[in-house]
């Protein structure tokens, strides 16, 4: 059985039979799913899902092309959503020099904010990075020097010496559909040097479809796809990699249960 670590299952797209995408993944062997919020007028209907469909969980967390519309949010926003059952994460946040659609210095500041609840929470920290590698690594080790506190990289697309910086730091990094592309392969190679324990794979669903659904629109089914991919570039089969990533989703995300 097979876990999508990261989902946007309120997006268009996928909400609009959010039922049959759930039935569909779990047809193709999906036990559980992490439903990611990215601002905070999300985390209501996000919650909600996590609160009827009861193999679905929830972030709660602001992402940062959303920062500057949240620059104002304190952590006291963050802690309080924290404490809802169903939600085992914070996030997703981080850094995108890509589009820069926030101020970077203000996405600097919200990403320490979702660092200290993460830490005061306990609760895994997702983070986003494109194109800003050196900044993610240097908020990451100074916060690291404050105290630690759990975390992943999702949708790894980096590069792979920033993938070792942040495998020291004690992370854990989910490989996305991307992974099956053409053009990546310098994710395929580092994808072979992850520790078995400290990998997950996401769909980041509706977005990202693997190979041979590029093109349509992502599902967490899809998860499977990727699994099957990461497992013959790691040399195993998919019923080891799917036990081994399912087994490290809820080890990162203690709160969840199976």
């Amino acid at each position: 059985m097979l876990v999508d670590s990261h989902c946007h299952l309120n997006y268009k797209g996928l909400v609009e039979r959010q039922g049959d995408v759930l039935d569909n993944a779990r047809a193709a062997g999906v036990s559980a799913f992490l439903n990611i919020s990215t601002r905070q007028s999300e985390w209501q209907d996000i919650v909600a899902t996590a609160e009827r469909e009861s193999d679905v969980w929830a972030s709660i967390g602001i992402h940062p092309h959303e920062a500057d519309q949240h620059a104002d949010l304190g952590k006291g926003a963050l802690l309080e959503a924290a404490e809802h059952p169903r939600v085992i994460a914070i996030g997703e946040t981080g850094l995108d020099y890509y589009y820069d659609k926030s101020d970077r210095e203000v996405q600097k500041a919200l990403f320490r904010t979702h660092i200290e609840v993460s830490r005061e929470t306990g609760l895994p920290l997702i983070i986003h990075t494109r194109d800003a590698d050196e900044d993610t690594a240097a908020i990451l080790a100074e916060e690291m020097e404050k105290g630690a506190f759990p975390a992943l990289i999702h949708c790894f697309t980096a590069s792979s010496d920033f993938g070792r910086t942040v495998l020291d730091l004690g992370l854990t990094i989910s490989l996305s559909g991307i992974v099956t592309f053409k053009n990546a392969a310098e994710i395929q190679e580092f994808a072979k040097e992850i520790p078995a324990d400290r990998m997950l794979v996401e769909t980041d669903s509706p977005f990202l479809a693997p190979v041979p659904h590029r093109g349509k629109t992502c599902e967490p089914a899809f998860v499977r796809n990727t699994a099957e991919f990461v497992a013959e570039l790691r040399g195993t089969d998919v019923q080891t990699l799917a036990q081994q990533t399912t087994s490290n989703f809820y080890s990162l995300f203690s709160k969840a249960t199976p």
